[in-house]
């Protein structure tokens, strides 16, 4: 009998208030690295990503492609807004100019595209043996063909929006006197220019693979790729935009004072793009990817 309130029990038991907690396994929180990549990893990173670009069917890289030749021809288009306007000195223009270009290879980089002159670097994929020359040969061609693809029909799309006309034709003019600038100069001339340009955008698509966040790799490429518009340098795949839209502003009547305005033609814009595109494979093969897969290699060697 229950005796005083106090509630009956059955026997041989306890009772008890305490409370058992089912223990989780601990999850470990992952540690997150702020740092860039060092050198070394950066070069890992870069060869990793060239097997995967040869890996590629031809119809995936060459859209991809497209997209990247869009995105630089976008930049160009920046460019030559920002640059048209009279009121602005030499130097600040051309500054200005470059940073608004660089809009074109944050586009590449951020959301994804396939660029000839960044693919350059796949010339260390080669020389580590983790690619072949048929498959790295092929890839280029696709690109470069693809990166022409998307400029063109980016200047299709402008000169029926109208465009070049802003700024009461300034932009056509503009448009017209840069791409003269581009072809007037000596095959020579543009060849080197274009091997110092793609050692600057190489290094600046290395960045990209050494940063941590977007921040990290809009920041960092910002100084290089302003630094080789604003010294005058050639670019294959801007130039696949800054040629035909040129040539497209001078059929519609802009930059007829330009100064070698007659040089903008078909053959003009073949003779630069020839001159660019050997110089930029030069520029990023040889003197970013191989060097600095040889440095990398003889690192690994000694460790």
């Amino acid at each position: 009998m229950p005796n005083n309130g106090t509630p009956a029990t059955n026997a041989g038991t306890t009772q008890s208030n305490e409370v058992h907690v089912t223990t989780q396994p601990s999850i470990l929180t992952p540690i997150i690295n702020v740092n860039a990549l060092t050198p070394a990893e950066t070069e890992e990173a870069v060869e990793k990503a060239g097997v995967t670009k040869t890996q590629l069917t031809g119809g995936k890289a060459f859209v991809s492609a497209m997209f990247a030749g869009a995105f630089i021809g976008f930049g160009a288009l920046f460019f030559l807004i920002v640059t048209c306007d009279p009121a602005m000195t030499w130097g600040p223009k051309r500054f200005v100019g470059g940073l608004a270009f660089c809009m074109g290879l944050v586009l590449v980089l951020c959301c994804g595209a396939e660029l000839f002159t960044g693919n350059s670097l796949m010339a260390s994929d080669l020389a580590a043996h983790r690619i072949s020359w048929p498959a790295m040969l092929k890839n280029w061609v696709i690109v470069w063909f693809g990166n022409l693809a998307g400029a063109l029909v980016l200047v299709t799309l402008i000169a029926f929006a109208g465009t070049m006309g802003l700024n009461d034709g300034a932009v056509g003019n503009t448009a017209v006197a840069t791409a003269a600038s581009k072809i007037t100069p000596d095959w020579f001339t543009l060849f080197f220019r274009g091997i110092l340009c793609n050692i600057l955008v190489c290094l600046a698509v290395r960045i990209g693979f050494s940063a941590r966040s977007v921040a990290d790799k809009v920041l960092g490429i910002l100084l290089p790729i302003a630094g080789f518009v604003a010294m005058g340098f050639e670019h294959c795949v801007a130039n696949m935009f800054f040629l035909p839209v040129g040539l497209v502003s001078k059929m519609l009547g802009f930059g007829a004072q330009a100064a070698g305005a007659d040089a903008v033609t078909v053959q003009g814009i073949l003779y630069n793009l020839s001159a660019a595109t050997l110089g930029n494979i030069v520029g990023g093969a040889i003197f970013v990817a191989l060097a600095y897969w040889f440095v990398n290699a003889k690192k690994n060697a000694t460790k």
